[in-house]
């Protein structure tokens, strides 16, 4: 959750954020939740909904970098078009094109890329997404596919059995996923449009290495990388490997570049892993040093942080809480707008003060054609913001739910441990080999304990056996 969605957030803005949790499945057009709108084509524009879901990652160089590759293999490509590029400020080891024409690279797919080569591929590899319809063949089939950075992998499918895909929406944003013939084609364009505008396509190959190292060093479950939504298939990394022998061999004796000291001296500094600056669970307690609060997290409760909400979950999907930024420039203002904005029914609202904050809770009930639930809200005012704590079970289980809802909120609290409020992300740091060395040792003489080695060897491309001559470039993670 970011300071900069906390303040001076519209009444449209959580519009998006909230009415999914209970609405209707076809809720109304002026009620739609966070999804693309695929009648509307975006291009060179960011879709709304994707940075509300991430939020822009403001770096010019690497801007620059996907936008000018990008509008390169444009030119080059089979269905020119208005498209646009964008990096997205998400740890998560991803990248997507969306049916309305725009590709999103993660800054965490950003910092596990190794030379430049490989992030050509893999964008020549998303605008072939694009350039041959793959989404909008599919789109009637799978428009909404989850993220899954949010609830999709927080919340269970029996979630009352009626709130999972309402609940999906709110989280989940425009991905499809796509079976091997599609991955395969794009394959083949991501090594014809890099290869064309001047890159060693042979390295998306060794890129996929990297992911599946990266997937079993992480374990099954939880946030899907790329490999998730671009199914991987036994014979890609040779199947990758000969596509672009092949293609060096049309070009004749042009050389192809790779770029790695560039591309590494590039994302200097780049963050690596999640951002404890937009909040952190740890210990049971969620902490947000820029908006400086705190508040409990029940325990066993699955969690996730975004750019414009955090949300908690019970583990068998019976109960769900999210915190929001709320509108309005009063506490009677903002109560007024979240039971207008839920369509809550039979609402009873009761002052109250927490932890020194001024607050009103708000009981309601939110019926629909389709399902019915219970909610327990708490609007806390802190200076000139205001927050939303919204949790939502059934009515029959909302008596069980309902003392957790408020021990978190009742929890909200000033955050004033210095380690927490002094807490940084760590960054992707480049040394230079001094003398000839192997990657584990330049890793040990830097620090990187025993336990994280392997971590790094996947995020350098390397084996912790790999020799480097004097000179050579890699990375080590720091504050």
């Amino acid at each position: 959750m970011k300071s900069s969605l906390s303040r001076g957030l519209t009444t449209s803005a959580l519009l998006l954020s909230l009415l999914p949790l209970g609405g209707s499945t076809n809720p109304a057009p002026a009620e739609k939740p966070l999804t693309l709108n695929l009648s509307a084509w975006q291009g060179p524009k960011p879709d709304p909904a994707v940075i509300a879901q991430f939020g822009l990652y403001n770096n010019a160089t690497l801007q620059r970098l996907i936008d000018t590759k990008g509008q390169q293999m444009n030119k080059v490509s089979d269905r020119p078009g208005d498209y646009g590029f964008t990096i997205v400020d998400s740890p998560v080891i991803n990248a997507f094109a969306t049916p309305d024409g725009h590709v999103y690279f993660t800054r965490g797919i950003m910092a596990h890329f190794n030379n430049e080569a490989q992030f050509a591929g893999v964008l020549g590899h998303e605008l072939g997404h694009i350039t041959a319809r793959h989404g909008q063949k599919q789109q009637s089939r799978s428009t909404i596919a989850n993220i899954g950075l949010l609830l999709g992998s927080v919340v269970s499918p029996n979630l009352v059995g009626r709130f999972a895909q309402p609940l999906s929406q709110v989280v989940g944003l425009g991905l499809l996923k796509y079976g091997r013939d599609a991955e395969n084609e794009a394959d083949v364009l991501g090594v014809k449009y890099s290869t064309k505008i001047g890159y060693d396509a042979a390295n998306m190959a060794d890129f996929f290495q990297t992911l599946q190292r990266t997937e079993a060093q992480s374990g099954a479950g939880g946030v899907p990388t790329f490999l998730s939504t671009h199914p991987n298939s036994a014979d890609r990394y040779t199947r990758v490997k000969g596509l672009a022998a092949q293609a060096k061999q049309q070009t004749g004796s042009a050389k192809l570049a790779v770029n790695r000291d560039g591309y590494l001296r590039s994302i200097e500094g780049l963050p690596y892993g999640e951002d404890p600056r937009q909040g952190f669970v740890e210990g049971g307690v969620f902490y947000h040093p820029d908006l400086k609060f705190r508040f409990p997290v029940p325990s066993g409760w699955k969690t996730q942080n975004s750019p414009s909400q955090f949300q908690m979950g019970e583990p068998s999907g019976k109960a769900l809480m999210a915190l929001v930024p709320a509108p309005g420039s009063s506490l009677d203002a903002a109560a007024e707008a979240l039971v207008k904005q839920l369509s809550l029914q039979n609402a009873q609202a009761s002052r109250t003060t927490i932890n020194g904050f001024p607050a009103v809770a708000i009981q309601a009930d939110q019926v629909t054609q389709e399902q019915s639930a219970r909610t327990l809200s708490y609007l806390i005012q802190d200076g000139q913001s205001i927050y939303a704590f919204i949790g939502l079970s059934s009515p029959s289980t909302f008596a069980s739910y309902a003392p957790v809802f408020t021990q978190v909120a009742q929890g909200f609290s000033r955050l004033t441990d210095a380690n927490k409020l002094n807490r940084q992300s760590e960054k992707i740091r480049i040394k230079t080999v001094k003398t000839a060395t192997t990657l584990g040792a330049a890793l040990t003489a830097n620090g990187i304990p025993s336990s994280r080695r392997e971590e790094l060897a996947i995020l350098n491309g390397m084996q912790l056996t790999t020799k480097m001559p004097a000179g050579t470039l890699y990375k080590v993670v720091g504050k």
